[in-house]
């Protein structure tokens, strides 16, 4: 490393970030209007009828993303995460990832979440490779669910189709769901190069899926008040008035939303 380098102050460094952060999210909202809309309407139909909407986030980080819309301030009290333990850090990084690439996975989380004729799941997932999530897409499709996949289009097409994460079909969710939300992930997720530095630093997955997803949760409250309804939603509990708001529509969901 020479000292003539010339490294950037954490203001500045932060910044190029939230430039490059909110370009990718203007991104996502100009080119997937459309695929927002008419997701959106898939979801305002099953809670119209009080079904649940299931997201699952099989990969990692990807796990946020359910977490990110599930008993959340704002957010639908429809939605049910799974949040199975195989793919979560919690349980060990390398296992996590070890898990998510381990063919068959995916169908044992649908079918033990019993997924029948008439869900509607979301899959969500960074890159949109790997065999938890390709297997999950597959059997959920196979048990007669609509399934609506958030993921990278640009990151599962410049993956190898021998790569190692890849489900042994080498699909890419994209072309195996039935609507596709497209969050533009860069190829290695990570944005920010700095000098002397050999890998780039800056991860924006958890970013674009947070703002995706709720994006589509917005856009699904939207079209019920459309509707005439007023969906239940949760407000924080840490907010005066929380806990009784929220009280009154505890009953229809215990029971039904297994993390509940």
């Amino acid at each position: 490393m020479t000292t003539d380098q010339v490294f950037p102050d954490p203001a500045s460094l932060a910044g190029v970030y939230l430039e490059v952060i909110a370009s990718l999210l203007a991104r996502i909202r100009d080119e997937e209007a459309g695929a927002i809309a008419e997701a959106s309407q898939l979801l305002a139909e099953q809670i119209a009828a009080d079904r649940l909407v299931h997201v699952y986030g099989p990969g990692g980080h990807s796990n946020l993303a359910s977490q990110e819309v599930f008993f959340r301030a704002g957010g639908l009290m429809h939605v049910s995460a799974i949040l199975d333990e195989g793919t979560l850090l919690s349980g060990g990084a390398l296992r996590s990832m070890a898990i998510e690439r381990t063919p068959g996975y995916g169908k044992i989380v649908i079918e033990d979440n019993q997924l029948e004729q008439g869900d509607l799941l979301i899959l969500v997932n960074a890159y949109g490779i790997n065999s938890a999530l390709i297997d999950a897409a597959l059997t959920a499709k196979d048990r007669g669910c609509t399934v609506i996949g958030v993921s990278s289009r640009e990151h599962a097409d410049s993956t190898t189709l021998d790569h190692p994460a890849r489900h042994p079909s080498q699909k890419n969710l994209h072309d195996v769901v039935d609507l596709h939300v497209d969050t533009k992930v860069p190829v290695g997720d990570a944005v920010i190069e700095i000098n002397g530095v050999a890998e780039r630093t800056g991860a924006v997955s958890t970013f674009a899926n947070a703002f995706a997803m709720n994006w589509l949760m917005m856009s699904t409250v939207t079209a019920l008040a459309e509707r005439g309804i007023d969906p239940p939603i949760w407000r924080s509990g840490n907010a005066p008035g929380g806990d009784e708001a929220n009280g009154r529509f505890i009953a229809n969901f215990k029971g039904r939303v297994r993390s509940l």
